[in-house]
Order: C-alpha cells, then sequence, then structure tokens
C-alpha cells in the first residue's frame, strides 16, 4: 500500500488498556485555557516512569463548554485505578486552581464511577467555598481566590480506554520530521476522543520494553536508530533516511485511536521526504489491542 507514493507497511500498532479522565478547562481567553491545558498535562508522556500520560485534546470555542469561555479538552490515563484520583487530585488543584481565571470540569463519557475532585479541591476555600447546583447537570463548588471565583465539578469520572496507538516514519531529513509531525499532531486535535502524550506529541526516543541493565523497563529501540543502523543488523532504517518519527496516540475507545492513526498517516503523506511508514508492536506482548495500518484506509 501507497499512499502519496509513500509506502505503508503491511504491520500493525499494538496498543493496551489504560483508565482515563476527560476534563474541559476553561479561562478568560484561548491562549490563556491552552497555556494552563499544557501546564496540567505536563510531565505526561509516558508511563514508564512518568505518573500519567495526559495531553491536550481539543481546544473549544465558548459555545462548547459549560460556563461560556474558551477552553481545553485534556485527557488523564493512568495504568492503575487508583492512581487515576491522585492525578486528578493533584493536577487539577496545583495547575487549573492556581492558574488565574481558569475553571475545570468533568467531561469524561460514560464514566464506570466518579471521583469528588471537585470537593475536596474546594476545601482549599477554607470554609468560603460554596456548593452550588445542579447548574447544567453539574455540582458545582465555588472556590474564593485572588483572581476571582474558581469554579469546579463536584465529581469527576473515570473511564477504560486505549492507549499506545502509533505510527513511526522514515524521513530523509529532522526537517521534514518535525514540519510533518507539527501538522499531524494539530490534525490529530479535531479528532474527537484521541490526544497525543509526550513533547509537542511527538517522540524522539522510541523505545522498547526490555534492557540489558537490570531494573531498567525500557531502553531504545536500536531498530529504528538512524546514527547506528551500520551496527544493527536488523535495523529499519532505510538508507537515505536520517531522522526517524513516532506519533504515540491515546483515546478514550479504539476507534477513536484508529482515526487519529489514519489523519496521522495521511497528513504525513503529503510532505516531501517521507520514505516510509510503519507501527510499532511487540507480537502481541504488550497489549490486547492490535491495529493493523491497512485497515486504516
Amino acid at each position: 500500500m501507497r499512499i502519496n507514493d509513500v509506502p505503508i507497511d503491511d504491520t500493525f500498532a499494538e496498543a493496551f488498556s489504560m483508565h482515563m479522565n476527560r476534563t474541559i478547562i476553561t479561562a478568560c481567553d484561548e491562549e490563556w485555557a491552552r497555556v494552563t491545558a499544557q501546564e496540567a498535562t505536563g510531565f505526561g508522556t509516558s508511563i514508564i516512569m512518568s505518573p500519567a500520560e495526559a495531553g491536550i485534546e481539543s481546544v473549544l470555542t465558548p459555545e462548547e463548554t459549560p460556563d461560556g469561555r474558551p477552553g481545553a479538552r485534556v485527557i488523564f490515563a493512568t495504568a492503575k485505578k487508583s492512581a487515576l484520583e491522585e492525578q486528578l487530585l493533584a493536577r487539577i488543584s496545583q495547575c487549573v486552581l492556581t492558574s488565574p481565571t481558569a475553571c475545570a470540569y468533568d467531561d469524561t463519557p460514560n464514566p464506570k464511577e466518579t471521583y469528588p475532585v471537585g470537593r475536596k479541591i474546594a476545601m482549599f476555600g477554607d470554609g468560603f467555598q460554596v456548593k452550588k447546583g445542579p447548574i447544567g447537570g453539574r455540582i458545582l463548588w465555588l472556590v474564593p481566590r485572588m483572581s476571582g471565583t474558581f469554579v469546579i465539578q463536584e465529581n469527576f469520572g473515570r473511564t477504560k480506554g486505549v492507549a499506545g496507538g502509533n505510527i513511526i516514519y522514515f524521513c530523509r531529513d529532522s526537517a521534514v520530521g518535525m514540519t510533518s509531525g507539527r501538522a499531524a499532531v494539530a490534525a490529530i486535535e479535531h479528532v474527537e476522543g484521541a490526544y497525543t502524550p509526550f513533547p509537542g506529541g511527538l517522540v524522539g526516543s522510541g523505545s522498547k520494553p526490555s534492557s540489558r541493565y537490570k531494573g531498567l523497563l525500557a531502553s531504545t529501540n536500536e531498530r529504528y536508530c538512524p546514527t547506528i543502523r551500520t551496527l544493527v543488523p536488523e535495523t529499519e532504517v532505510p538508507r537515505d533516511c536520517n531522522f526517524v518519527m513516532e506519533i504515540v496516540i491515546n483515546g478514550l475507545s479504539e476507534d477513536a485511536v484508529r482515526v487519529a492513526m489514519r489523519t496521522a498517516i495521511e497528513t504525513v503523506c503529503q510532505y516531501p521526504g517521507i520514505l516510509r511508514i510503519t507501527a510499532g508492536n511487540f507480537g502481541g506482548t504488550l497489549g490486547k489491542y492490535r491495529i493493523p495500518l491497512h485497515e486504516l484506509f
């Protein structure tokens, strides 16, 4: 299979389940909503060592948010169910409550359970907090702070999502790799329910779930490293390739991840200098979901 003459490998991406929450963050304007969302999802790259895999799903217009202000949807994911409430408490209290004008609302579809995150964070009000609602179906807490009232929904939900969808593509140079990667991440922001963890949504150090060193859970995937291809007999790197990019995609559903993977491939293939596209998998040992690239089209 080829798209715009770029070969697409007949392989699959391997994905796995994680516990997820989707939250809407609103603020005085779109720029500040995105700034707050970036803070709240920081250190949210890989569950290998990050406490969560987090990212911005999309930017919202005032017509799409509970309080009629600009906003952003963010998704937080953890491997353990018990860790999700801890991450929500930490990230919303330290990154949203502290952000001038920002507020937080749960937006988790069909939650399996809810956590009283808003009620707990509202205690910051030290007795001056006020419970309101239901307003638009939401129970809210109003917390006084220096920049005005912080509004937070009382309960935040948990659902099961899919993590680890991915594409890996080989580039002639770093310029085309970065340009196409940024464009793909921007396009994925229009796919509801999907997001890209890692810095700016891009992965520069794809890994394998093993190491020659005791105690190390992951290490560089040498088959995809251009600088050592002559040292690796099983290298995947083509001769003219000097840069390899991975985009990892998580989502609230497998369908969302599939749509986002297709969107990423279609976007990347628009750029000259893309030599080949594949996906990362470990023969089914990493997760139960298999997403064949050719099935996406």
